[in-house]
């Protein structure tokens, strides 16, 4: 069996990959419509959209198959993304490259293959739409444009599901995005016990912003934090708007504890903006951080839920100091 080689560009596919959060995407009903539609048009008995990852590739939607996905080694999809047409194997078996491969060997017992690469919009490939059959068959030229035709409409698909994951205003993740890929992440701290924490954010006088200076005014101070949010914290780190003044940040690797540089940062990086601002108001913050618990936080509802109330027992103790203060 030979093991697929790795793209030239396999750093920025597999950052581009994630960073569109769809390998956490169950199979959903408008993936499913297009792989039915393969499998009906080309006669076949297998169908499926594969999104190929580090060591696995994983199947958002697999129509004739029980399976979620393949080791990455002995995909048919990790050799069809080394190139930019149609990958056809005729018959697995008189194949040098996939003759002893187990799915060939064994279940589903793959003779034909046909995968069409999936492109990202910024030109990366993602993993295939292909067909499977059971028996030895080749592909027309008339079969091959159609294949292309319904791999076009998965990739726009995809592409909806990426704009579905991502707040309008801020260019950040929404609160749907961030749930899909930090359950992904923090099912990876569990299986790797690697630390984690989880910032939640809300901001400070945030409605007397929109009521003195108008929602619009209100709108551009959303997105100035966020886009402070994203210049202190790493790339890495997930930064997300939740709704309203609400914000997260997840980060990997570390505790809740040395999170603190970091928000301190980012409040001397406010301070900054604020002393500029020539609007008269200034943009501030309460927040909470919180330790990932694989024990307490089975999802990242979980944490998000701990990370709220601690947040606003700090916002409510701000504001109960603020008025003694007015008091005295």
């Amino acid at each position: 069996m030979q093991i697929p080689a790795r793209p030239d560009d396999e750093a920025l596919r597999l950052e581009t990959l994630r960073s569109m959060d769809v390998l956490s995407t169950a199979s959903e009903e408008r993936f499913d419509r297009l792989t039915r539609m393969a499998r009906r048009m080309f006669n076949v008995p297998i169908a499926l959209v594969s999104l190929v990852e580090d060591d696995h590739q994983w199947f958002i939607s697999c129509i004739g198959l029980e399976l979620t996905g393949t080791p990455r080694d002995m995909s048919f999809c990790g050799h069809a993304i080394l190139g930019d047409d149609v990958f056809v194997i005729p018959d697995a078996t008189r194949d040098p490259r996939f003759s002893d491969n187990p799915l060939v060997k064994g279940d589903p017992g793959i003779r034909f293959y046909a995968g069409c690469p999936l492109y990202a919009p910024n030109g990366h490939k993602l993993g295939t739409l292909c067909i499977i059959d059971q028996t030895p068959r080749t592909l027309s030229y008339e079969d091959t444009e159609l294949l292309r035709d319904l791999a076009t409409m998965v990739e726009k698909e995809l592409a909806a599901v990426h704009l579905a994951t991502i707040d309008e205003l801020t260019g950040i993740a929404n609160r749907r995005g961030f749930k899909q890929l930090g359950d992904y992440s923090l099912n990876l701290c569990a299986r790797e016990n690697l630390k984690a924490t989880l910032v939640y954010f809300d901001l400070d006088g945030f409605k007397q912003i929109n009521d003195t200076f108008g929602h619009a005014e209100g709108d551009r101070a959303l997105q100035t934090f966020a886009a402070q949010l994203r210049s202190a914290f790493r790339e890495s780190d997930l930064v997300a708007r939740l709704g309203g003044d609400e914000f997260v940040v997840l980060l990997l690797r570390r505790e809740a504890g040395e999170t603190e540089t970091v928000v301190q940062r980012l409040s001397r990086a406010l301070d900054r903006h604020n002393r500029t601002n020539t609007m008269g108001y200034a943009i501030r913050f309460s927040h909470g951080a919180v330790s990932f618990d694989a024990g307490k936080h089975e999802s990242v509802a979980d944490l998000l839920e701990d990370g709220d109330n601690l947040m606003y027992a700090i916002k409510r103790g701000k504001a109960d100091a603020s008025e003694r203060a007015i008091i005295s």
